[in-house]
């Protein structure tokens, strides 16, 4: 541990560097998008707004931002109806293959996307599942039910069995038990799995790219294809937006319940 005076302000410039370094690109884009310039470049030679309103004039952007919303929705409850039993059967139960079935699950976690992308796509174009809605949902699942079960496993795992042990000796079903007791204390796990999940299914784009279509596509796939042809500040704009939809997500996380509880931690 650092308790030396020097040491610890060392310690902390060097955090600091870190931080920067990490956040550095992301920061960038924030002048960035507020350049007169007509291509990006550093730094800008005037500042202007008109990319925002561009942004706005763009119909492809505003339909792609539609379909990545309901498509984050969909996968979002989708998930975490598959994730919650599953979760609480691999949490509570005692079984042989258990973690067997938990390392099948979590499985996609370890793949790199491309591979996934692409086996996806010689699996989906026999079935006729390319740039379809069914299509992006399966493909979104694949990568989000573990993310999902992680964390409702984590929220289970911190409640005190012991409250659900008393509410059974009491002669309360097990369908009772968890409807009115577990349900219940594990709702910021819930919200904390939601979040994660429509944010990793909002902002997915490798493996999208293998599965959308011509009449169907996301907001991360055409902000790909509108970099691959032009070059314009327009893209930072649009980058800020998903960052501070992000930020407002993770903040009205932190207000609501708290990021340590939320994933199964203990309150401050």
């Amino acid at each position: 541990m650092i308790t030396s005076g020097p040491g610890r302000y060392l310690f902390g410039l060097l955090v600091a560097a870190l931080f920067l370094f990490l956040l550095g690109p992301v920061l960038l884009v924030f002048p960035i998008s507020f350049s007169a310039d007509s291509f990006i470049g550093w730094p800008p030679s005037g500042w202007s707004v008109k990319w925002y309103v561009a942004m706005l004039n763009q119909p492809n952007l505003g339909l792609a931002l539609r379909n990545s919303l309901i498509l984050a929705g969909i996968v979002t409850v989708l998930a975490l109806v598959i994730a919650l039993p599953a979760a609480v059967a691999l949490s509570r139960g005692s079984f042989a293959g258990r973690d067997a079935i938990m390392a099948f699950l979590t499985a996609p976690l370890l793949l790199p996307t491309i591979v996934l992308g692409l086996a996806l796509l010689i699996i989906f174009v026999g079935q006729g599942l390319i740039g379809s809605w069914p299509g992006l949902i399966l493909a979104h699942l694949l990568i989000t039910v573990p993310y999902a079960l992680r964390v409702l496993m984590t929220a289970l795992g911190t409640l005190p069995a012991s409250v659900e042990e008393a509410a059974a000796s009491l002669g309360a079903s097990p369908l009772s038990v968890f409807f009115r007791i577990t349900l219940p204390l594990m709702t910021p796990g819930l919200v904390a799995a939601a979040a994660i999940v429509f944010l990793v299914s909002f902002d997915e784009v490798v493996i999208t790219l293998f599965i959308v279509g011509p009449q169907l596509t996301t907001l991360p796939v055409a902000l790909f294809h509108y970099v691959e042809a032009r070059t314009d500040p327009l893209v930072a704009a649009v980058s800020v937006m998903m960052v501070l939809f992000t930020l407002a997500l993770v903040v009205v996380l932190e207000r609501a319940i708290g990021l340590r509880r939320a994933i199964g931690g203990k309150g401050g």
